[in-house]
């Protein structure tokens, strides 16, 4: 014996789910323009450790990539390295190094990964260039400010 849901309410149940999936998806860039500039949306990243630092900006490019574009910058001796880690669907993938700085001096980065509302991320500024055993803190690039689209009524009035 098979249980199931009337036909109307699976299609107000699935429409509810697609509803709240499309209110909690990160505002998305067009792509990037043909000369490589940031699109118009886009959210700042950064992380350091030691005498490096990381910064840029992070945006979903169509048809579902997240894009990071930066800098890893390094003042003093030494190496230091830009890692990643995706979790898709609770599946943790590798450690990707995006790029490496050896000695002072400032390298340019973009990456892109694949992107679905079940991806997360981190990045880390590591020492080294070989694993990731000596790292700042691990920072989120996966959750994205609240979209607010028009203003909020004055206190005490409803839209």
């Amino acid at each position: 014996m098979r249980a199931g849901l009337p036909v109307a309410a699976a299609a107000t149940a699935a429409a509810t789910v697609c509803g709240l999936l499309a209110a909690t998806a990160p505002a998305t860039a067009a792509s990037t323009t043909a000369d490589g500039s940031t699109p118009a949306r886009t959210v700042a990243w950064s992380a350091g450790h030691g005498s490096a630092t990381a910064a840029g900006d992070r945006w979903i490019e169509q048809p579902g990539n997240l894009v990071l574009r930066g800098t890893l910058s390094h003042t003093g001796e030494g190496c230091y390295s830009l890692w990643t880690r995706f979790v898709n669907d609770f599946a943790p993938g590798p450690l990707t190094k995006q790029a490496e700085v050896c000695g002072p001096g400032t390298v340019a980065l973009t990456a892109r990964h694949a992107y679905r509302l079940i991806t997360t991320g981190r990045l880390a500024v590591c020492k080294g260039t070989e694993d990731v055993q000596d790292c700042g803190p691990w920072h989120t690039i996966t959750s994205w400010p609240v979209n607010r689209d028009r203003p909020r009524p004055p206190k005490g009035e409803t839209a």
